[in-house]
This record gives C-alpha cells, sequence and structure tokens, in this order.
C-alpha cells in the first residue's frame, strides 16, 4: 500500500485511467551520447519504462524538455539517501517525492544561490505574520484534521496562503505526505530537507519550460488580487499591452533571450526583474533590481528588509539595484525618460508614507490601550490594514509598474476615502467612549488619542479637511481651475 500511495504522489494523478490512452513520443532530437553526454541511467530508465505506460502525459511533458535532451530522468531528480526524512522505497529505489532546492543545485548551483538568497524563497515565513492569522483564526477554524495536525488546521490557510507561499511539509511515520501540507508547489515551501522553495513554482514540472516561466502568467498565478495586483497592474501598463497584442514576436521558447537581442516588442515580468540583458547576466534573485519594497506598511529600501531576514542582500544598496532596472529600461528608453521615470515613482512613494502611513501607524498605536486586545476583534483593525497592506500597496505597486488606474482608483482614491471616512471617524469614536467611560486610564488615553488627532490633521498633509487650507494654495488652485474652465468653456 506505500509503495502505491508513493508512486501516486510522486506522478501526481492517478494513471491508471490513462493506462489504455495511445502513448505519445518525445519530439525528435539528436541522440545525446551523439554530442557527448552520458546515456540515461538504468535507474530512470526503470521509471520511464513504467511511467510512459501510466502517466503518459507526464512522460511527454519530460519529453519536451531539455532534461529529456540532457538524459537527465526521473532518477537524477527525485533520487534520495536511505536516511533522508523523506525518503522513501519505491520499486527497489530509493527516492524522495519532493524535488527540493538542494536537490536542483546537483546541477544548477548558481541559480540555487541566487534564488536561496532571494526573497522568494522566504515567502514560507509568512505562516508567523499577521496575514496567516487572518486564514488561520479569523477566516477559518480548525476543523481540517489531519495526522499531522492532530488539533486541526484551517482550510483557508492550507488552500489559499500556502498555496503560493508555501506550507512547512510534514512527512509522517509511514513516508506518506500529510494531505494538508502536500501537494504544493509555494515559492517558499518549507522542504523536510530543511531548504526553503520550490523551483517548480515557476518551472512548472516535468517540462520545465522557460518559456512558460518567461511569460506574465505564470507570475499571476500568486501576483494578483486587491494587496499585490502586479499582474493586473502589468496588463493594464504599455508593458502588458505591448506584450499581449505582440506575443508571437516575443521569441519566448529561445534559449539565449537577451532584451533587444532576441525580442523588442516588450517586456514581461522576467526581463524586468531576472532575465539577461547586453549587460547582465540572469538573477534567481528578483530583488537585485528592486530599489523600494513596498509590502510594509511604510515603504523600505530592499537592503533594509534583506537585513532583516539575514539575505545576502544586505550588502547591495538601493542605488546598485536601481542602476541594475535602469540597465533594462534603456534597451528600450532614453536616460531623459528612465530618470523622470524614477522621480515620479519616488514621488508617490513619498506621498504615501508621509500622508497615510506614518501618522496612520501613530494613530493606530495611540488607540491600542482603547480597543479590545484581541487582533482583528475591532472594526479599525479590518480599517488599519486595508488601508497599508490592500490601497497602500496598491499604488505603490500601481505607481512602480505604470499602472494608473491601480495607482489612483484602486490606490490612492481608495485610501483617501477610507482614512477620512472610516478611520478617522472610527478614531473620534474611540475618543468618545473613552472620555465616557469612567475609566482613569481609558480617559487618559482617550485625551493622549484626541491630540494626535488634532497634530495629525492639522499637518499640511491634511489641514484641508479642517477647512485650513493655505489661502494661497487656495487662491493658485482657483486660478486654475479658472482658467482651464475659460480655455473650453
Amino acid at each position: 500500500m506505500k509503495i502505491q500511495l508513493a508512486l501516486l504522489a510522486l506522478l501526481g494523478t492517478a494513471g491508471a485511467a490513462f493506462s489504455s490512452a495511445p502513448v505519445p513520443q518525445p519530439n525528435p532530437v539528436e541522440p545525446a551520447q551523439a554530442i557527448g553526454l552520458p546515456e540515461i541511467s538504468r535507474e530512470s530508465q526503470e521509471c520511464i519504462d513504467c511511467h510512459r505506460r501510466e502517466q503518459p502525459a507526464l512522460y511527454q511533458q519530460w519529453g519536451d524538455s531539455k532534461h529529456y535532451r540532457g538524459n537527465v530522468g526521473c532518477y537524477e531528480c527525485h533520487r534520495a539517501e536511505r536516511d533522508d526524512v523523506d525518503a522513501i522505497n519505491h520499486f527497489g529505489q530509493t527516492i524522495s517525492i519532493i524535488v527540493s532546492p538542494k536537490d536542483c543545485a546537483r546541477c544548477h548551483s548558481r541559480e540555487v544561490e541566487e534564488f536561496v538568497g532571494s526573497h522568494h524563497s522566504k515567502a514560507g515565513r509568512i505562516l508567523g505574520s499577521l496575514d496567516n492569522v487572518l486564514a488561520e483564526v479569523v477566516e477559518g477554524n480548525s476543523a481540517f484534521v489531519t495526522e499531522g495536525f492532530p488539533h486541526g488546521n484551517s482550510a483557508a490557510a492550507v488552500n489559499g496562503c500556502w498555496q503560493c507561499h508555501g506550507s512547512q511539509i510534514k512527512v509522517l511515520p509511514d513516508g506518506r505526505l500529510d494531505p494538508a501540507t502536500w501537494p504544493n508547489t509555494g515559492i517558499g515551501r518549507l522542504n523536510p530537507d530543511g531548504t526553503e522553495g520550490s523551483c517548480t513554482a515557476c518551472h512548472s514540472r516535468h517540462s520545465f519550460s522557460a518559456a512558460q516561466a518567461r511569460h506574465p502568467d505564470t507570475c499571476g498565478k500568486c501576483h494578483l488580487g486587491p494587496d499585490h495586483p502586479q499582474k493586473e497592474i502589468y496588463e493594464e501598463s504599455k508593458h502588458g499591452i505591448a506584450f499581449f497584442a505582440n506575443v508571437d514576436k516575443m521569441n519566448l521558447d529561445s534559449n539565449k533571450w537577451i532584451v533587444g537581442e532576441d525580442y523588442s516588442v516588450a517586456p514581461t515580468c522576467a526581463t524586468c526583474h531576472m532575465s539577461q540583458t547586453k549587460n547582465q547576466k540572469v538573477t534567481h534573485d528578483i530583488g537585485m533590481r528592486i530599489s523600494w519594497n513596498n509590502r510594509p506598511a511604510v515603504s523600505v529600501r530592499p537592503e533594509v528588509s534583506d537585513a532583516k531576514m539575514g539575505l545576502p542582500g544586505a550588502n547591495v544598496p538601493w542605488q546598485t539595484r536601481r542602476q541594475n532596472m535602469k540597465d533594462v529600461c534603456l534597451n528600450c528608453h532614453n536616460k531623459q525618460w528612465v530618470d523622470n521615470f524614477y522621480v515620479q515613482y519616488d514621488a508617490l512613494v513619498e506621498l504615501y508614507n508621509e500622508k497615510y502611513a506614518k501618522p496612520g501607524l501613530d494613530l493606530y498605536a495611540a488607540a491600542g490601550p482603547l480597543l479590545k486586545p484581541v487582533k482583528f476583534s475591532n472594526p479599525i483593525d479590518f480599517t488599519w490594514f486595508e488601508i497599508w497592506h490592500h490601497e497602500g500597496r496598491r499604488a505603490r505597486h500601481g505607481a512602480s509598474m505604470m499602472g494608473p488606474d491601480y495607482t489612483h482608483w484602486h490606490g490612492t482614491y481608495e485610501l483617501a476615502r477610507n482614512f477620512y471616512s472610516e478611520f478617522i471617524p472610527e478614531l473620534e469614536e474611540l475618543v468618545h467612549q473613552g472620555m465616557e467611560s469612567g475609566d482613569a486610564d481609558k480617559i487618559a488615553a482617550a485625551e493622549n488619542l484626541q491630540a494626535k488627532i488634532e497634530e495629525v490633521l492639522n499637518t499640511d498633509h491634511h489641514k484641508w479637511y479642517l477647512g485650513k487650507m493655505d489661502p494661497d494654495e487656495a487662491a493658485r488652485r482657483k486660478a486654475a481651475a479658472d482658467e482651464f474652465k475659460s480655455r473650453y468653456k
């Protein structure tokens, strides 16, 4: 029974249903031995003889891959040592169902070294974050009971957060993988061998297609939705419009894929963040061309967040990373265009940080003594979370990728609406409740919060809300509006 279960897990599908189907043959290529490559191993040949009958689709995917052309078969990727925690005996061979970055590093050492030093590989660390509290507790329950989680788990986390960020794979005593943690190709998956990450998050098995990894849809598996809609932003941008209008000219299957040489009609996510230019090699550290980290409540420079996570990027300043990205941009745009874009982008990040994020954090902290202590048990917990985690990220990401609708209507407009029509009124209600409580500590906290609200609203960012706009600014705005109306009346 154990062997049968391991076979099904390895193949990812019940192959018996396909056993009577015609067996497709891989595309004919020059024999590997004719160009000096070793022949297919005996172990892999045994795997192939079975799997080509039982799972012909997976066999064909492998047949279309560079692995096939190099005589790299099933065993070369799945082989394991007997003392590996996830090792199983599979028809006389010791294998692991999970192919981790450590396994890929046998051949792809440079790529894996770059990847494990990136934020992508650390995505599984969300399991201890506030986001996961939402999925595990607020949205979910503990009704999903498995052998690895006898006290239960949240199906919302298992089927949601963990499928992008990665789960912590649990190996059961009989060698099976706990169903709450597998299947999983989350890019920050916590593997039994101690590694972080999953190469198949982008290079889907078993073809491991470079063309697929270069296509924006691959990134869209995770980078979309209310808090990080990069895929939708890209589709709105001129870059995305150009790509989808000219996808047949993108040369995605090319072995050498240098922007400006092998394609020129549009960039993809990979073009900007990973792929080769005339001056840069391919990188699997997606942070090496990013000059702001827009994930936190307040945007920080990427080397700051890298230092917190102990990543090698802590030693790479944002100016270097920005120059790396400019090197990509300059293949299609001139220097003034690129420099001016960054002036605009930086201004939006500064606007968000100074007008909303920093004062919002101060106000939320001042409200703390007046709140119920359990996170997300107060309406304002959700309000503030969505201001920075949703609207704030959308505005910043929209500006970074030139998506004006996401910068404005899904970004700064919703920031302003929720800041002024929900956040401030909810804070004022907390002040009122504290003042009426009869509790000396709460009264003191309410007075402190009231003073902080007044301080924030009387700054240049917010004084319009109190009807205190500077008269000179009001006059300039009226003159500009009058001139515009007269021009087009």
